[in-house]
């Protein structure tokens, strides 16, 4: 039985909470893993902590009335993050705060705090992991624990588990793709015939792009997500701040236009490689040939093409995105904590 503690309880938070839900017995029958919520902390929704346990379905309802888990009838309430973490007793924390991937706060400092409690730690927090990646996994390996963050590259799509087992004893050679599907569906309405400024304007509309889209369309997401490669895949412990990037802004119908008679379209590509002892990384627009695996992709899903020694070139295609995707991931790598039958 393994003891959760949600720090953030947004969308992501709550979508996992409620696959758990819906999930519970088959997880425990085909999975083996059997799970009790101990706590929820939000810095908008109140928090709660009982050893005891705590109602997922009741701590939905609460929150999708507008209720504080403040008010939440049994343990105790009003708990900041990290004196939650201190006092009680879980074996995995899910961390889903908001991404500063200027800092990586306060994502990383409620990661360190877990671990030195022994728990094992589940995150889609970006920050952490771009910027202080070796750094948690030296602490991770210490304490005998594990550090799984599935959902920061390409959301539910399991890239990384890929990665990490099913392609096990192959060589990783680069790593190429879409990994912003804000950018991707603002490039494709564009190939068909919208301005930039209206097809942000409906990404905006559609969710996929906030008030202030700079993260994604100046390829800072992008940005971060390269990093996480560059370090989880090749072991090189770069920083956003040494990866060159470029974003879509200067990108324009005439741009796009004079691709498509080249039989190329644009698309924002991050990409990683070894050359020789070198790793180079970079994030930018790129013509490439409508033949190209990745070329097809359209719209707000995303894409990564692998080049292996073993396969060669290996594309996976899926969701970057979405409250329930991301929740998905986070379900993937509780499995993985598990030791998924």
């Amino acid at each position: 039985m393994y003891k959760l503690l949600f720090i953030g309880f947004g969308n992501v938070g709550q979508a996992l909470a409620q696959l758990l839900i819906e999930k519970e017995g088959i997880l425990a029958s085909k999975h083996g893993f059997r799970f009790e919520a101990v706590g929820i902390v939000d810095m908008l929704k109140g928090s709660v902590i009982n050893d005891g346990g705590i109602d997922l379905s009741k701590a939905l309802d609460m929150v999708s009335n507008g209720t504080s888990l403040n008010e939440y009838p049994e343990g105790e309430t009003g708990l900041d993050a990290i004196p939650a973490v201190q006092k009680i007793q879980a074996d995995i924390l899910l961390e889903a705060t908001y991404t500063d991937i200027k800092t990586g706060e306060p994502a990383a400092s409620h990661i360190r705090e877990a671990f030195k409690k022994g728990m094992h730690v589940v995150t889609t927090n970006k920050g952490p992991v771009a910027l202080h990646y070796s750094e948690l996994k030296s602490m991770a390996e210490e304490k005998g624990v594990q550090f799984l963050f599935e959902g920061t590259v390409m959301s539910g799509t399991p890239m990384l588990n890929l990665i990490r087992e099913t392609m096990a004893g192959s060589e990783i050679k680069s790593v190429q793709g879409i990994l912003n599907g804000t950018t991707n569906y603002i490039l494709t309405k564009m190939e068909e015939g919208m301005s930039y400024e209206t097809a942000l304007k409906q990404a905006q509309d559609l969710g996929y792009a906030e008030a202030v889209p700079d993260a994604d369309v100046e390829g800072w997401d992008a940005l971060a997500k390269a990093t996480i490669l560059a370090n989880v895949i090749f072991g090189v412990p770069l920083k956003p701040g040494d990866i060159p990037c470029e974003g879509i802004t200067k990108l324009t119908p005439s741009h796009i236009e004079k691709a498509k008679n080249e039989n190329k379209r644009y698309k924002l590509l991050a990409h990683v490689k070894r050359e020789g002892d070198e790793i180079i990384a970079g994030v930018s627009p790129e013509k490439i040939d409508i033949m190209h695996p990745l070329a097809s992709v359209s719209g707000a899903t995303n894409a990564l093409t692998i080049t292996t020694d073993m396969l060669g070139n290996v594309t996976i295609v899926g969701p970057g995105a979405g409250r329930r995707e991301t929740g998905y991931s986070m379900l993937i790598d509780l499995l993985t904590i598990g030791g998924r039958k």
